[in-house]
């Protein structure tokens, strides 16, 4: 039979062998034929196709990496030059046998080669699909950059490991620049982790308060919605209420208002108008719960006493409704709106309100809400007596409420109180924040209080914050304001 066989036919011959998986009998035939000779007397030369066909046999019927090698070398005989489809089979070998390093190396090798061997998708997916199996994960990060520049079509398989390795590791800012690449590909551009890995990434991103990352797991969570509607039959999915008050946080904290929107429609989606919203929802649109870092364009909402009121009284009505409603967290963005129109007794009163009628319990974010109200008003004594009311009732301070109280001491221009209560945080186990401490740096240069200067930038060298320098303020401050040149 070979005899009568030239390079096409026998290649026709194969493909028919391999749909019924005939690998011994692709492997007899080609050895056999390569010894035979053709029409003209001369022995039969395979071309490059035909020995990866003998190359894929032997890799199937359970070859080493080796001794595929050693068969690729063998083509230099037949004056061949593997291309990247021979090597590819040498790398599965590889991938099955988990030689991890052999395969990294024979894939340098392939990128150090002409055109006719580099690497290709299947040659990157095959050697990062190890590497993260073996956990090196910054040697795989290293090349899923390095293919993603040579306009590498990522899989799917390789996009989850890439997602959970990033997540699992903190490398959160490395996963937002790797879904950055990928969006401005077209091959790309359409990946999306499973819902399962959409809730994961979200939780993580909450976490570390990373508004970038948040946005793209919403954005993936939307493109299953909208995929389980359009199947047949119909999969709804739904986004879970609680992670986005969560996102509405994170959102709240980062000043981030694509993030906002974009909790707010996922969410209106996913109810599809079947249900009512939560309350905590709607005033966490407008108020982040859990802080008051809030979207500039929807301040209007907290410097409106009517609207304030208007939703006091709501949320009082529905804690007197036949299925009542409370919420600590609703109240304490009351208390806070009042703080920010200047009305402390209304803040107080609502603050107050939580136990007396509400007969919910203050926790850590009514105190700081109520002590941010005070250091409105420069009523530093009171904010200092909240804070110790709070903690004589076994409340444990966060950052926030330490933050507060030294603001509200340098609006009284008290650097040393102030750094009292810095050193009180960290010996607590919290670190202050850089705005913290260039809050109280130019109060102390203001005061001209040099030795506080010094105890400032000892705290800055200990916990490795960069100060920067404030030139534009400083010129404001020494401007001279004589007559002299009028």
């Amino acid at each position: 039979m070979s005899q009568n066989l030239d390079v096409n036919s026998l290649l026709n011959v194969f493909a028919d062998w391999m749909t019924s998986q005939r690998w011994p009998d692709i492997k007899e035939l080609f050895e056999f034929w390569i010894r035979s000779l053709d029409s003209n007397g001369k022995p039969n030369k395979p071309d490059v196709d035909l020995y990866n066909h003998y190359l894929r046999a032997n890799l199937m019927m359970g070859a080493t990496a080796g001794d595929l090698l050693d068969l690729v070398a063998q083509m230099e005989e037949f004056a061949l030059l593997p291309n990247t489809a021979s090597f590819n089979l040498v790398l599965k070998a590889m991938h099955k046998a988990k030689e991890t390093e052999a395969a990294e190396k024979l894939l340098q090798r392939m990128e150090l080669t002409g055109n006719e061997s580099r690497p290709d998708d299947e040659s990157y997916d095959l050697v990062i699909d190890m590497l993260f199996s073996a956990y090196q994960i910054d040697a795989a990060l290293k090349y899923v950059d390095k293919g993603l520049k040579y306009g590498y079509t990522i899989s799917i398989r390789v996009f989850n490991n890439c997602v959970s390795s990033c997540v699992n590791k903190g490398r959160l800012d490395t996963l937002v620049s790797i879904i950055d690449k990928c969006k401005t590909m077209d091959q790309n551009k359409a990946l999306c982790p499973t819902w399962n890995m959409c809730n994961f990434i979200a939780e993580a991103a909450i976490r570390e308060d990373n508004n970038k990352l948040a946005f793209y797991a919403l954005e993936f969570m939307a493109k299953w919605i909208a995929r389980g509607e359009s199947a047949r039959p119909a999969v709804l999915l739904s986004v879970d209420e609680g992670l986005i008050i969560s996102t509405l946080g994170t959102a709240g904290k980062t000043y981030s208002s694509t993030l906002l929107d974009a909790s707010w429609e996922v969410l209106r989606h996913s109810l599809r108008q079947k249900k009512s919203l939560n309350q905590n929802l709607i005033l966490g649109k407008y108020m982040p719960m859990h802080h008051w870092g809030i979207s500039r364009r929807l301040l209007v909402l907290f410097v409106n006493l009517s609207l304030l009121m208007g939703v006091y009284f709501q949320l009082e009505n529905l804690s007197r409704a036949e299925s009542p409603y409370k919420s600590v967290a609703a109240l304490n963005c009351i208390v806070l709106g009042c703080a920010n129109v200047w009305d402390l007794d209304r803040a107080y009163q609502t603050f107050e309100a939580i136990g007396s009628s509400f007969g919910l319990t203050p926790d850590i974010h009514s105190y700081n809400a109520l002590m941010y109200a005070f250091g409105r008003l420069k009523k530093t004594f009171e904010a200092a007596r909240v804070f110790e009311h709070m903690v004589s009732l076994g409340i444990k301070p966060n950052s926030t409420s330490y933050s507060l109280l030294v603001d509200n001491h340098l609006i009284n221009r008290d650097v040393k109180s102030a750094l009292s209560v810095i050193d009180e945080m960290v010996s607590v186990g919290f670190v202050p924040s850089k705005e913290t401490l260039k809050k109280v740096r130019r109060r102390c240069v203001r005061e001209m209080d040099y030795d506080n200067d010094d105890r400032l930038h000892s705290l800055a060298k200990q916990f490795k914050i960069r100060m920067g320098t404030e030139t534009r303020r400083d010129m404001l401050f020494n401007l001279d304001y004589g007559t002299d040149y009028a």
